[in-house]
Formats: structure tokens, sequence, C-alpha cells
């Protein structure tokens, strides 16, 4: 496609699934957040300000300024991107600035916010393996071109996130990696072997880390240790037995006060599914979808390989982290702590989100049903 090609409008059906579910996913964080009343040192209004002005405000801006920036110049800047994320990421291994909760050091304290530099890590990780891809995608199955670049580039960012550590994100960047691997026309020997060396590193995973075999013990029987780890799994299940069919209505939910661990974090599709119900949780799911759906459309009509991949690795990261925090709140996944897009509490990952689905926007305006490289 010529690069002076006349763009089209963004496709209307996907920036509105995008509205619905963060002007829909605010108002749920904002129920959420009423069960922080009841906890010592958290305050309702410090954390709604910050989603609202760095995740809804920030990202809306962000996915508006984006979408109109041609996708395709980010292909030249690519590498440079993926390098300052890189360093932004390791930047929370600095004394003083680096913020450590839980174990993990995975934020940087800016005084009047925190923020969380891998969920820019996710952007610039896609972009270059996008560049990557569809740059050698007809010698992709040389293994020269193909299989390796795409380990060593996977690996970097596996080194940076599991030493803070960040098991979840990574395994989210890599599925998205995976799924342009594939896309880029990888031959399945390759994919064969990527899929080998993944389960390898989860086992390997599971004997270093106890807290992930933790995880997978608590998934296979969640009922073993229901005051330990299984205590957030259990009150999830409650949470969501409690709703019913049309739920107990916006704001009543019971267990966000004291008992859900985590209310406005990965915890929280459980509270709401109390106050909607199955009726309330059928819509979101079918939301998600749709906005899923949709987003991968548009990969297909894509003028060119790089405009494909860059939507499949955005959508897929969306979606992978979507439906596992939610599969793991239903018990039907391992616990993930993962956030669940758009309405956890988050603005980093909020503002990242929505900057990578202005991208998402600006390919949809050159879609066209002739596919070239």
């Amino acid at each position: 496609m010529s690069k002076h090609a006349k763009p089209k409008s963004v496709d209307s059906v996907l920036f509105l699934f995008i509205i619905l579910l963060v002007g829909g996913g605010f108002l749920i964080f904002s129920s959420a957040s009423l069960g922080l009343m009841a906890r010592d040192g958290a305050s309702f209004g410090s954390v709604a300000f910050s989603q609202f002005v760095f995740g809804v405000l920030g990202g809306g801006t962000a996915m508006l300024f984006i979408s109109n920036i041609y996708y395709r110049h980010w292909r030249q800047y690519a590498f440079y991107f993926f390098i300052i994320s890189l360093l932004f990421t390791l930047a929370v291994f600095i004394p003083g600035l680096g913020m450590t909760h839980a174990g993990a050091t995975r934020w940087l304290d800016l005084g009047i916010t925190t923020v969380q530099p891998s969920e820019f890590l996710k952007i610039g990780f896609v972009i270059y393996l996008a560049t990557w891809l569809s740059g050698v995608h007809q010698k992709v199955h040389n293994r020269k071109y193909g299989l390796v670049p795409f380990a060593v580039i996977t690996g970097i960012v596996g080194l940076v996130m599991l030493l803070q550590p960040d098991t979840d994100t990574f395994l989210i960047m890599a599925s998205a990696g995976m799924s342009m691997f594939i896309v880029s026309g990888a031959s399945w020997k390759d994919i064969g072997l990527v899929i080998l060396g993944g389960i390898l590193m989860l086992a390997m995973l599971a004997f270093m880390r106890p807290y992930v075999m933790d995880r997978l013990t608590t998934f296979l029987d969640p009922s073993a240790d229901p005051l330990g780890s299984g205590y957030q799994i259990q009150q999830s299940l409650i949470a969501v037995g409690s709703g019913g069919i049309a739920g107990r209505g916006f704001g009543q939910s019971i267990q966000k006060f004291e008992y859900l661990p985590e209310p406005i974090g990965d915890s929280i599709f459980a509270v709401y599914a109390e106050e909607f119900g199955f009726i309330g949780t059928s819509l979101l799911l079918i939301a998600l979808v749709f906005l899923t759906l949709r987003g991968y459309r548009i990969a297909t009509h894509a003028s060119d390989t790089f405009g494909t991949l860059l939507v499949v690795g955005f959508m897929t990261i969306i979606a992978a982290q979507a439906f596992l925090n939610i599969g793991a709140m239903l018990a039907v996944a391992p616990l993930s702590g993962l956030p669940l897009p758009f309405i956890s509490h988050g603005g980093t990952s909020l503002l990242a989100t929505l900057a990578s689905l202005g991208i998402v926007l600006n390919v949809s305006k050159y879609r066209t049903f002739r596919k070239t490289s």
C-alpha cells in the first residue's frame, strides 16, 4: 500500500465497545472502591481520582492522539522504543525510585503517583516483534530469521520481568508473542518447539518459585487451604454465587467489605458478579468477546503484515489478560494476580491499554480487503 494512501475513519464498532468498557468499567471500579472505606489506610477518594485522571482521562487522551499517528511510523522507531521501555522497566531496581510491595519490585514511586513500567514494555515488545516478524515474514521458516530472533527477543523480556518478579505479565506477553509468531507464518515444527519450551519454563518456575507452585496446587484443589492460599478463590466463588441471576444491585456487594482481597484489583470481577449477577457478567463477557473479535477482524483487513501483527499482538494481550483474570475468579484458571482490563485499579494499566488501542484504531483507518506485504 502506498504511504500516501488516504485514511478512512476509525472502526466505529471497535471505538464504541472501547467507550462502553471504559465508561462501564469506571462505574464498576467506583462501586468496588467503596469497600476501601472499611479498610485501614485505604482512601476511596485518592484511588478514584487516580483512576479517573491517569486512566480514563490520560488513557482516553493518549488513545485519541495515537489513533491519528500513522501506524507505520512506529516501525521506524521500534528498536529505540523497545530499548527505552526495557530501561524504563529496569528502573524499578534503582534504590529510592523503585517500590516493593508483597515481595515484588514492579513500580516506580514518582511522589504524586506510582507507575508500573512493564505496562509500557508490553507496547514496546509488540511493536518491535511486529517490526522484526513483518520484515522477515517471507523467511520466517528459516530459524536464523524466525525462531532464534523470536526466542532472543522474548527471552530478554522474560529475564527483565522474572527479575521483578512478574511471572503473570510475562506469560501474557509471551502469549501475544506466540500468536504473532504463528500469524507471521512460522512452521508448525518451530511452533511446537516454542510450546515445548514454554511448558519446560513453567515447570522450572513452579519448582523455583514457591508461589507459582502454590497457585497451581490451589487451582487443582481450591478447598485444600481455605484460610491460606485458597482464601481468595473461596471468597470469590461466594461473591459470584451470591449474585444469582440479577445480582444484589449496584453498590450492594458484601464481599468487597473486609472479605475479598484486592476488591479493586484482581478480585473486581467477583464484586461485579455479586452486584450484577449472571445477566451482568454475561453482558461483560459478550462485550469483551466482541471487542476481541472486532480487533482480530481489523487484523485480517490490515493493509500490510506489520499492521496485522500489531493488532494481533495488542488484542491478544487484552483478551488473554481479561479471560485469565475472570477464569481465576471462577476457579477455572490458576490465580494470576492480573488486573481486569478497563476495570481494575491501575491508572498505568488503563493508560497503556488505551494507548495500544489507539494504534489498533489507526490500523483500522487503512483497512482494506486486499492483503499486501
